[in-house]
C-alpha cells in the first residue's frame, strides 16, 4: 500500500470518528472475560493466524516467542494485518496456548 493511500485511509478513518484507532494498541489485545469463557477463542484464533500471517510472511512457531514478546507482536502486527480487537485477543490465546 502506498504512503498516500494509507493517508487516504487514516484521513477516511478519522472523519468517519474512528477514535477508537487511536486507543493503545495493548488494550485491544487484552483478554477479556467473555474470551476466557468462550470454548472457540482459541479456534478462532488459530484459524486467524493460520490464515492472515502467511499472507504475508513464514509462520513462526508459537514456541519461539514468550507470552510477553507474542503479546507485543501481535499488538504491532494487528495494525498492518487489520485485525479487529477480537480477531487480535483470539490470535494472542491461540498464541499463548500454544508456546
Amino acid at each position: 500500500m502506498s504512503k498516500l493511500a494509507v493517508k487516504t485511509a487514516l484521513l477516511a478513518t478519522i472523519v468517519a470518528g474512528g477514535a477508537a484507532m487511536f486507543e493503545p494498541e495493548a488494550q485491544a489485545a487484552e483478554p477479556t472475560a467473555t474470551d476466557e469463557a468462550d470454548p472457540m477463542t482459541f479456534a478462532r484464533g488459530a484459524k486467524t493466524w493460520s490464515e492472515t500471517c502467511a499472507r504475508c510472511h513464514n509462520m513462526r512457531d508459537p514456541k519461539e516467542l514468550r507470552d510477553d514478546q507474542w503479546r507485543a507482536a501481535v499488538a504491532h502486527m494487528r495494525v498492518r494485518a487489520g485485525l479487529t480487537g477480537q480477531e487480535t485477543r483470539d490470535v494472542l490465546k491461540f498464541l499463548q496456548e500454544s508456546n
